[in-house]
């Protein structure tokens, strides 16, 4: 495979709470995704990207903040996304959202996964409400998840998942089926430029 049929995969951290847990599944299926020969990870996160949070108004001809054209072509450059985004308050975190909305073309006519955690739900309440809005946004979510419930106990000291085998299965499902999508959506948008 050569390097341009490698897919490009931003895999985002969504919290930027203090004392997150949200680096270490994220490392976890990074590492997963980099071990594939499909698959080339850009780990995004948003503590570091430091975007504004308040977005502008309706002037399309205002200049945007640093923070914002420094994430835009990581962003326009992937070819799939993976969201990894705990629950708050049986939401996703204002600081993902706060990143959707500074961007809109970069999202469009790609798949977009999510691997979230949390309490008995796993973060999924998080994960169904994020599907409507990367649906606004002409993004295509795929239907499996990866999703740790009562995450805590869930990795070890070492940033792995202490069910090895039920964890790479469900990665490995998880990146197949994103990685079909992905190629099926770049073709589409190489031979006819999608229309937002």
């Amino acid at each position: 495979m050569t390097e341009t049929d490698r897919l490009r995969v931003a895999v985002i951290i969504g919290s930027t709470r203090k004392d997150r847990f949200g680096p270490t599944p994220a490392r976890w299926i990074t590492s997963v995704a980099d071990q594939r020969g499909d698959i080339e990870t850009d780990l995004i996160d948003l503590a570091e990207a430091d975007l504004p949070h308040v977005l502008p108004g309706d002037d399309h001809d205002a200049e945007m903040p640093e923070a914002v054209t420094a994430l835009a072509p990581r962003l326009a450059a992937a070819d799939a996304y993976i969201v990894v985004t705990p629950v708050y308050n049986r939401g996703y975190p204002a600081s993902l959202k706060n990143a959707v909305d500074w961007f809109f073309y970069e999202w469009g006519a790609k798949p977009v996964g999510f691997v979230s955690y949390g309490g008995i739900s796993g973060g999924l309440n998080a994960v169904e409400q994020l599907r409507t809005v990367f649906n606004e946004l002409h993004a295509t979510t795929i239907r499996n998840t990866i999703s740790f419930a009562d995450f805590p106990d869930k990795f070890d000291d070492q940033g792995r998942p202490t069910d090895t085998e039920g964890a790479e299965t469900a990665a490995k499902d998880f990146l197949d089926q994103l990685s079909w999508w992905a190629y099926g959506l770049r073709e589409a948008r190489a031979k006819r430029p999608y229309v937002s």
